[in-house]
C-alpha cells in the first residue's frame, strides 16, 4: 500500500493530513489522487460510504488550484446541506497551510444574502447543495463559467432526492473543457445517463464492486409483528450494552416518534430529521459525534452529511423504500478498517426483500432471533462486572471516606459484598424483563400472515400503518385546494409540508388529500373546514428561514385547469425568487399522498412497563 506522500500531493497538503492523523490512503484514494492528479480525463468512481471519498477529489483539486486567481475553480454539488457542510470542513482542514485558500458552502434553509456576500469576497471551491446552487447561478450571484472541475458527490442519492431537473441546469451552464469527477456508491440507470450526456473521455475506477455492501460490514435481520417494532428494538439495544449507532425510520413522524419513546424509556437518544432548524440539527450531531448520545434516530437524508467512524451499529427500523439506500445505510458503519453491524427489524412479508438484498449486497443475511428477557439480563450482569473490574480508582479522592466504608461492610463476606454490587443495576434489568413474552415469529405465525393476505387488498395488511404515503380512501370529506411557493428545491416533500402544516396549526387532526410537489412550488389539498385557519395562520409563516406564501388554487381537474393555477400564483412564485416557474419538466414527477390524518398515530408498542430511571450505562458520557 502506498504512503500519502507517494501520490504527488505538496508538503502543504501533507503536513495538514499528517496532523489530521492519516497515513495511507484507502482504496479509492490511492486509485483516484494520482488520476486527478495527471489527467483531465473525466471519471466515474464508485466507493461505498465511508471510504474517504472527500479527501480523494478534494485533495488532488486544493493541489492543482490556482491560489493566485481569484474566482471559483471547483464546484462540488451535495445531495443534502449536512454533507455541504461536512465537505466544506473537510476542505477547510485538508488546506489550512495553504494561505488565502478559500472553500464557501451554499445550501437552502440558510440566509440566501448571506451567502450571496460571502461570494463578492471571492471562493476557490463552492460546495452546494443542487436547488441553492441554481438559485444563486440564476441571480447571477455564482459564476461558474470558467470552473475547472465539477464533483458530483452521492449522485444516485441527488437524483433519488429529485434534483435531476437543477443538475441538467446546472450542468448545461459549465464549460465543456472542465474535468467531471462523478462519485456514487451505487450507479443505477439514471447515474449512467446523467454520465452518458455530459461526461467525455470517462474513465471508471470502482472500488469493492459497483452496488456492493462494505467489506466490514456484516448483517443480520430479524422477524418481528408491526406492533412489536418497537420492542424488538429496545431489546437488540439492551443486548448491546456499549452500542453506538445510528436507527433509519422512514419518516420525518416516525423518527421523532421513535426517539421520544427511547428518550422516555430511559435510553440515551435523540431525534435527526428535516424538521428540525439547522441550529437543532448542528446540536444533535454535535453531542452525537462527541458520544454523549448512543443512539441517533434518524431519516435517510438527515444522515447523509453526517461522519463517523466507529459507529457499532446501524439498525433499519424499516427497510427503505428503494433498496439501494440499504447499502448506504449500511455503509455508515464498518469504517476505517473497523467491523460493523447492519440490523434489519423486518415484518413477516419482507422476507423477499431480503433475499434481494442479500443479491444486491452480495453478502448473506444472518436471520436471528430476537433476544429474550432472560438473555439480556446475562449479557446486562456481565457488562456491569466488566465495568466494574475496568473502573479507574482515584486513590487520593476516595482513600478520606474508605475508613467509613470498611466499616459499614464490615459484616459482609466478600461472596455477599460481590452479589449486592452486581445487583445495583442486575435488579432493575431484572425487575423490567419480568414476565417478559417471545416476540420472535413462528413458522405457524408467518404462515397465518400469509393465508390472511389472500384475496385481500395490500392496503388493508397490520403494517399499513407503518406506510403513511399509500394512497387511503378518501371518503365524503370535501377539500380545499392550495398553493405554496417552496417545492424541491427548498427540500419540500410530502411528509415534512404535513408536519409543517401540522406544527403551525397546532393540530394533530387535520385531514390532508393530495400533494403534488413540483421543482418550485407546490399544491396540496386539506379538508374544507380548515381552509380559512391555513389561509390566515399559514401565510408569511416561517419555512427554513424564508416567509412563504399559500394562496387558494382552483379544484384540480384538466390540464386547462392545472395551467391556470399556475398563472394565477406567478406574482407569489417570482417573490421566492426562482427564476423557473412555468418551465414544463416542473410539471412532471408530483408525489401522491393520499390522504392522511395526522392522528393516525403509529401502533408500535413497548414493553408494559416503562424504566422508572435511566439506566445509568446509558446515561455517563461514553
Amino acid at each position: 500500500m502506498q504512503k500519502f506522500d507517494e501520490l504527488g500531493l505538496s508538503d502543504n497538503i501533507l503536513k495538514a493530513i499528517n496532523e489530521l492523523g492519516f497515513e495511507n490512503p484507502t482504496a479509492v484514494q490511492e486509485k483516484t489522487i494520482p488520476f486527478i492528479l495527471a489527467s483531465t480525463n473525466d471519471l466515474i468512481a464508485i466507493a461505498q460510504t465511508g471510504t474517504g471519498k472527500t479527501a480523494a477529489f478534494g485533495l488532488p483539486i486544493i493541489e492543482k488550484a490556482d491560489i493566485g486567481l481569484k474566482q471559483v475553480q471547483g464546484l462540488i454539488l451535495s445531495p443534502t446541506r449536512e454533507l455541504a457542510i461536512q465537505i466544506t470542513e473537510d476542505l477547510t482542514k485538508f488546506s489550512k497551510h495553504i494561505s488565502g485558500f478559500s472553500v464557501i458552502p451554499v445550501y437552502g434553509g440558510a440566509s440566501i444574502d448571506t451567502q450571496i456576500r460571502n461570494l463578492k469576497k471571492g471562493a476557490h471551491i463552492v460546495v452546494g447543495t443542487p436547488g441553492r446552487v441554481n438559485d444563486l447561478i440564476n441571480r447571477k450571484s455564482l459564476i461558474i463559467n470558467k470552473i475547472k472541475w465539477l464533483v458530483l458527490d452521492e449522485a444516485d442519492e441527488m437524483l433519488n432526492m429529485g434534483f435531476k431537473d437543477d443538475l441538467d441546469s446546472i450542468l448545461e451552464t459549465t464549460p465543456e473543457d472542465k474535468q467531471t469527477l462523478l462519485f456514487s456508491a451505487t450507479m443505477p440507470k439514471e447515474v449512467y445517463a446523467i454520465a452518458n450526456k455530459y461526461m467525455k473521455n470517462m474513465e471508471e475506477i470502482a472500488v469493492g464492486g459497483s452496488n456492493k455492501g462494505a467489506e466490514n460490514v456484516s448483517h443480520e435481520y430479524y422477524v418481528a409483528h408491526a406492533k412489536d417494532r418497537y420492542i424488538a428494538l429496545k431489546r437488540l439495544a439492551d443486548m448491546n450494552p456499549n452500542i453506538y449507532s445510528i436507527v433509519f425510520c422512514r419518516t420525518r413522524r416516525e423518527t421523532q416518534e421513535v426517539a421520544d419513546k427511547l428518550i422516555k424509556d430511559g435510553y440515551n437518544a435523540d431525534a435527526l430529521h428535516g424538521d428540525l432548524s439547522q441550529s437543532q440539527r448542528d446540536h444533535v450531531m454535535l453531542r452525537f459525534r462527541e458520544k454523549n448520545l448512543q443512539m441517533l434516530v434518524a431519516t435517510d437524508v438527515a444522515a447523509r452529511g453526517l461522519d463517523v467512524n466507529d459507529l457499532t451499529h446501524v439498525i433499519n427500523y424499516n427497510l427503505p423504500d428503494e433498496l439501494e439506500a440499504y447499502i448506504h445505510r449500511s455503509g455508515r458503519t464498518g469504517r476505517a478498517s473497523k467491523k460493523g453491524i447492519s440490523i434489519a427489524i423486518i415484518n413477516t412479508r419482507e422476507q423477499d426483500k431480503i433475499k434481494q438484498l442479500e443479491k444486491k449486497v452480495g453478502k448473506k443475511f444472518d436471520r436471528k432471533n430476537i433476544p429474550s428477557g432472560k438473555e439480556i439480563c446475562e449479557i446486562q450482569l456481565f457488562n456491569i462486572i466488566e465495568n466494574i473490574k475496568n473502573i479507574e480508582v482515584i486513590e487520593s479522592e476516595i482513600a478520606p471516606f474508605l475508613p467509613k466504608i470498611y466499616e459499614n461492610l464490615d459484616l459482609l463476606t466478600k461472596e455477599d459484598l460481590i452479589k449486592r454490587i452486581a445487583s445495583v443495576e442486575f435488579n432493575r434489568f431484572l425487575e423490567y424483563y419480568k414476565n417478559s413474552k417471545d416476540i420472535n415469529v413462528s413458522d405457524k405465525d408467518r404462515k397465518a400472515d400469509r393465508n390472511s393476505d389472500r384475496g385481500r387488498n395490500s392496503d388493508k395488511d397490520n403494517d399499513s400503518k407503518d406506510k403513511p404515503w399509500r394512497e387511503r380512501p378518501r371518503g365524503s370529506a370535501s377539500y380545499s385546494r392550495f398553493f405554496i411557493n417552496k417545492g424541491a428545491k427548498d427540500e419540500l416533500n410530502p411528509s415534512r409540508l404535513i408536519g409543517w402544516v401540522n406544527r403551525n396549526l397546532n393540530s394533530d387532526n387535520v385531514g390532508i388529500g393530495k400533494v403534488d410537489i413540483l421543482k418550485s412550488f407546490s399544491f396540496f389539498e386539506v379538508e374544507k373546514q380548515f381552509e380559512k385557519d391555513i389561509l390566515n395562520q399559514l401565510n408569511n409563516v416561517d419555512y427554513d428561514g424564508e416567509k412563504v406564501v399559500i394562496q387558494l388554487a382552483e379544484e384540480k381537474g384538466s390540464n386547462e385547469t392545472r395551467k391556470s393555477d399556475f398563472k394565477k400564483n406567478r406574482d407569489s412564485e417570482h417573490k421566492s425568487g426562482s427564476k423557473d416557474f412555468g418551465r414544463k419538466s416542473e410539471y412532471k414527477g408530483s408525489r401522491d399522498s393520499g390522504k392522511y390524518k395526522s392522528s393516525d398515530k403509529y401502533k408500535s408498542s413497548g414493553d408494559k412497563k416503562d424504566r422508572k430511571t435511566g439506566y445509568s450505562s446509558r446515561s455517563s458520557k461514553r
